[in-house]
């Protein structure tokens, strides 16, 4: 059996558990692919370690190039992450008829239409479980799994470190800095979390996701992106007790109009599945016509749980490379010149839910000013929650959560309600999914 010969570009902590895995059950990986997968070439900045990791098994280079031109390579592995070096070296291994396995999201949200193109236009396969939710093998089941069905929307935790920081300021009461503080301490956020903590990592995927879901060229720029950092302690306890659980969610909803493409801070009801997703685990809630709903849940990330989906795409290209091109499974899902030219929708135009909490003075007809206001905008009361101020003091919590309403209609609400100056200091809002 002639070996498929692999170039690894990287040896972190994916690279490292690829490397582990890959070698440690290469016997069983053989059996179900017909061909050992070989690793023989790694390229890294950092030899020593390499070295490390390898025990001399493959070539080492800290030459990237060298690996994506070597005549003797078939799949090239990218795990080095970031944008610019990752898509020169992606497409020169593209360029030199070498498939590409990658775990990178940033470089296919943004650069991701390009890549495909040159891909297809070399008959060669680029693949990417491991760049949405880790270990959870969504891409497949939207590209092969859910391929008889119409998606209707996508709900997804698809950030862990997100999703640990709200977990932990839910169950132990603690603040947003306290939380990301203890996040970093165990590994969970980088000393820079910028890219999780304002939803950037989780509008990277969903970018992808949506792609693959609706038949649409990937659109990043587009997805409306808000992080975590403003989370109070009150909003959570608040939402909990009117029975939701607050999550940062990835939505993608197709409407008639177009496409909804949003990150942000989210109510959820306790009752759904995934709700209770705690922790840095992930889930993807996926809503089609014939399937109905189906929710896949796992570790999002990690060397070991990512390598296991590195490897399934190592299989994957391992089993189609003799394939004919047309025969394979479309990078996106939908054929290259079947895509839609559908429109991502203004955030304005969304529809959804609301969460508002008012600080308001304990005075007279303040309320009923706050109920015409929002009346006016057209937008209705689901349920409202007033807390009784202390004798201490002259101002209450007011939350209101709204029926389904537009953006543009909230907004209009809220900066009327902003103008009760002398009877109103504060309002925080945030949006919901009810999900059905």
């Amino acid at each position: 059996m002639t070996p498929i010969r692999i170039g690894l570009l990287g040896i972190g902590t994916i690279g490292t558990g690829t490397y582990q895995v890959l070698t440690q059950n290469l016997d069983e990986i053989t059996r179900r692919v017909g061909r050992p997968l070989v690793i023989t070439r790694v390229a890294d900045l950092n030899l020593e370690q390499a070295a490390k990791v390898t025990s001399g098994t493959a070539e080492l280079t800290d030459d990237a190039y060298s690996v994506t031109r070597d005549p003797d390579i078939d799949i090239v592995i990218e795990l080095i992450g970031g944008y610019e070096i990752a898509r020169k070296l992606v497409l020169d291994a593209i360029e030199n008829g070498k498939h590409v396995v990658t775990a990178n999201k940033a470089l296919l949200a943004v650069h991701g239409n390009e890549i495909f193109e040159a891909a297809h236009r070399q008959h060669v396969m680029v693949a990417f479980e491991a760049a949405v939710g880790g270990g959870i093998p969504i891409i497949k089941a939207l590209r092969e799994g859910l391929v008889a069905n119409r998606i209707e929307w996508i709900a997804a935790i698809i950030n862990g470190t997100t999703n640990f920081i709200l977990s932990e300021m839910r169950d132990r009461g603690i603040d947003f800095q306290t939380a990301l503080g203890e996040a970093q301490e165990n590994g969970y956020a980088e000393a820079d979390p910028t890219f999780d903590i304002e939803g950037v990592d989780a509008a990277h995927k969903l970018a992808l996701v949506a792609a693959m879901a609706f038949g649409i060229p990937i659109h990043f720029d587009a997805v409306h992106t808000e992080g975590i950092t403003n989370i109070q302690q009150e909003d959570i306890r608040y939402a909990e007790r009117l029975g939701y659980r607050l999550k940062l969610l990835a939505i993608a909803r197709r409407r008639e109009e177009g496409v909804e493409l949003r990150v942000h801070p989210t109510l959820v009801p306790e009752s759904r599945l995934i709700a209770n997703v705690e922790g840095v685990m992930n889930a993807v809630l996926v809503e089609a016509d014939a399937v109905g709903s189906t929710l896949y849940y796992g570790p999002g990330a990690g060397g070991h749980p990512t390598a296991s989906a590195v490897i399934a795409d190592l299989v994957d290209v391992a089993r189609l490379i003799t394939a004919d091109p047309g025969e394979r499974v479309p990078h996106l899902a939908f054929q290259p010149d079947q895509l839609s030219d559908t429109p991502v929708l203004p955030m304005d135009a969304v529809e959804t839910a609301y969460y508002l909490r008012m600080r308001l003075a304990d005075q007279a007809g303040v309320l009923a000013d706050v109920t015409k206001i929002l009346g006016d905008q057209g937008v209705s009361i689901s349920a409202a929650l007033q807390v009784e101020p202390s004798d201490e003091e002259n101002e209450a919590d007011f939350v209101v959560i709204t029926d389904t309403t537009t953006e543009e209609a909230i907004r209009a609400a809220i900066g009327a309600i902003e103008d009760l100056a002398s009877s109103f200091t504060g309002v925080t809002w945030l949006r919901m999914e009810r999900l059905s």
